[in-house]
């Protein structure tokens, strides 16, 4: 027996505002982004306005058949969630692209309705759709919305009482229908779907969709070569690549159904955001804004986040008030023993894990994440993908990994996970590496940008042309042995709009709760681990062996052994300790420690991603060529900057 069909199914292209609709349906908040790729897995709650349906966040597909992992994702929960029906979500400002999707969920036979999201801004740009119209041509509940401010909700959890199976847009040539009802009517009789029609899964199975081939192959068992057998017949006799063929007649349909019922006013000029929008991907001008972009972000988090709001909490909050107070209190209690060390000695619990936590990398991690969600909700990092195609075409990608990249710039564990938006595994195989060798977190990347700009501008332009560099060279070399080919960019770009001061304030506090709640217990566990190791002799013995290295190679004080002991937990605990031997650092011993701590070893949640990832074997074989890599690198600049500073 089937469970009972409860599940509500948000379905659409990325970035038409599916998840701010979830969370104004549900209270549950999701990582709501202007930017491609957010959700790559499906999420799930409880719907506001009905107790027993489950609302699901599918992953923005770009078209379907499927083809990457985000589509693969949400063709399995359309084949195997218990759907009561869909509720499909389109850009009010591209319907011609939202009826295309439309035309092959009409043929699923599913329940659904259609909600032309974003109509302020479609507005703002002279489109007007008929609603009306376009209800009666499809036989659904169609409706305008502006998820953003609320607007039209009232109407959609009303129209999803409504939802009915949609009326199909067009009828394909003659040999194509003949072979789509044969093959229909073998998969209705050998794997019948209990919600989805036979009809929709024979388009979907000659469009080649993987997961519906795997349903079908599961579902028919030994009777799954005689579907093969069909769809084999229907290439052979097809005018072409069959899932091309059928692509463009939907295609068509969408546009005449479009041309119907959406009217576009001409204007005399683009709006700003329009204009705007244009600037930041111009071949000329895209770079200078880029520029302009980054050394604001240097200002924000480096200056001001880690020199200003570390001195604060540093100087005037912990080590003038907490810590000479606790230090007192702790001594007159317990004295001078182990206990008193563990707690305030030099890798005390509080001395070293908490200040390092929350005066030195918190108020770090802040700045960056308030500028990271304001460069987000603007829609400004889905054109980085733009401006850095042709610079990615050299290491075998396109611009769309530049996404997971940012995003590694919060944290290298999530972007990892969200590899699975590019579209094939050698570019999965690809970023994972790259993440894993040159892109800091931000926690790092935000004690790297106070530690260097603390030095000067310079020190900071050496260690970003240096992970740049790197970056682009690593991925060279792995794209000429790693087989594959390169797929051409296909990206959304979502329009420039002024950051919602709400996405921001959430998201970053979102992120901020993560730091507290997970961040920091590693930081007390690294420094337990660290007092054990000294306590025990292990510390000053790591430190004896790797100071031929450290201070030889690398030309660091023997001390910085340390550092990278620290840095297998975290990076960034790793870049700490480098951080408060600063004083004790030249310019080049600085530029050199943070170059190589970049380099080293992910962290360890990092090392379990890759390992979930990518294999056990593929995980150690990256950390094999990694650590080796990072101080030949930082040894390599220990050279030539000690030649040319």
């Amino acid at each position: 027996m089937n469970p009972p069909a409860n599940a509500i199914l948000l379905v659409g292209h990325p970035n038409v505002g599916k998840s701010v609709l979830f969370h104004r349906l549900t209270g549950a908040y999701v990582n709501v982004s202007n930017y491609p790729g957010t959700t790559v897995e499906v999420t799930r709650a409880s719907a506001r306005f009905d107790a027993r349906a489950e609302l699901l966040d599918t992953p923005g597909v770009l078209a379907l058949p499927s083809r990457s992992d985000d589509e693969r994702a949400t063709m399995r929960a359309l084949l195997n969630e218990p759907n009561r029906c869909l509720v499909q979500v389109g850009d009010a400002k591209n319907l011609r692209r939202t009826l295309i999707l439309t035309a092959l969920l009409a043929d699923l036979g599913v329940p659904m309705t259609l909600v032309l999201n974003m109509h302020d801004e479609a507005t703002a740009r002279g489109v007007t759709v008929d609603v009306n119209g376009l209800a009666e041509e499809l036989a659904i509940p169609v409706l305008a919305t502006v998820a953003t401010g609320g607007e039209g909700l009232g109407e959609l959890t009303g129209s999803i009482a409504r939802a009915s199976v949609a009326a199909p847009l067009l009828r394909y040539d003659p040999d194509l229908e003949s072979d789509i009802a044969a093959l229909a009517a073998a998969i209705a009789e050998q794997a019948p779907h209990p919600a989805l029609a036979a009809r929709g899964l024979a388009i979907l199975y000659l469009g080649a969709d993987s997961e519906v081939e795997n349903w079908l192959r599961e579902r028919a068992g030994g009777r799954y070569a005689g579907l093969a057998t069909l769809r084999d017949g229907a290439q052979a006799r097809a005018d072409g690549d069959l899932p091309m063929l059928l692509a463009r007649e939907r295609t068509a349909a969408a546009d005449a159904l479009a041309a119907s019922v959406a009217r576009r006013t001409v204007r005399s000029s683009p709006l700003l955001a329009q204009r705007v929008g244009q600037a930041v991907v111009h071949p000329v001008w895209g770079v200078p804004i880029l520029l302009a972009v980054l050394y604001a972000l240097y200002q924000f988090v480096g200056v001001f986040g880690a020199t200003t709001l570390v001195g604060l909490f540093e100087e005037k909050l912990f080590n003038g008030l907490l810590n000479p107070g606790l230090t007192a209190l702790v001594e007159r209690g317990f004295g001078d023993g182990w206990f008193s060390a563990l707690l305030i000695g030099q890798y005390g619990l509080w001395t070293m894990g908490m200040t390092y936590a929350l005066a030195l990398i918190f108020p770090i991690v802040t700045t960056f994440f308030i500028a990271f969600g304001i460069l987000e909700d603007s829609g400004y990092l889905p054109r980085l993908s733009v401006i850095a195609n042709r610079l990615f075409t050299l290491i075998g990608l396109n611009g769309r990994a530049v996404l997971p990249m940012v995003l590694g710039l919060g944290c290298v564990t999530m972007a990892t996970l969200t590899t699975r938006i590019l579209h094939s595994p050698r570019e999965r195989l690809i970023t994972v590496f790259l993440l894993a060798l040159a892109i800091p977190c931000s926690a790092q990347l935000g004690v790297v940008l106070g530690m260097l700009g603390g030095i000067s501008f310079k020190a900071v332009l050496i260690w970003a042309l240096a992970m740049v560099g790197i970056l682009l060279l690593s991925g060279f070399l792995a794209a000429k042995l790693i087989p594959g080919r390169r797929i051409p960019l296909v990206a959304e770009l979502p329009p420039m709009r002024l950051p919602v001061i709400g996405n921001v304030v959430k998201k970053t506090a979102g992120r901020l709760k993560w730091y507290l709640l997970e961040v920091i217990p590693l930081f007390l566990i690294g420094t337990l681990l660290m007092f054990v190791l000294d306590k025990t002799g292990v510390l000053p013995a790591i430190i004896r062996a790797g100071e031929p290295l450290v201070t030889g190679w690398l030309g660091l004080p023997k001390e910085a052994s340390a550092a990278f002991v620290m840095g297998f937990l975290r990076r960034d605990f790793g870049a700490t300790g480098l951080f408060v031997m600063a004083d004790a650092l030249t310019p080049i011993q600085a530029v050199v420690g943070m170059i190589t701590l970049t380099l080293f070893i992910p962290c360890f949640a990092s090392l379990l991603m890759m390992v979930k990832e990518r294999g056990l074997k593929t995980a150690m074989l990256m950390v094999a060529l990694i650590v080796p890599f990072a101080f030949f690198i930082g040894g390599l600049f220990n050279l030539a900057l000690r030649a040319l500073w």
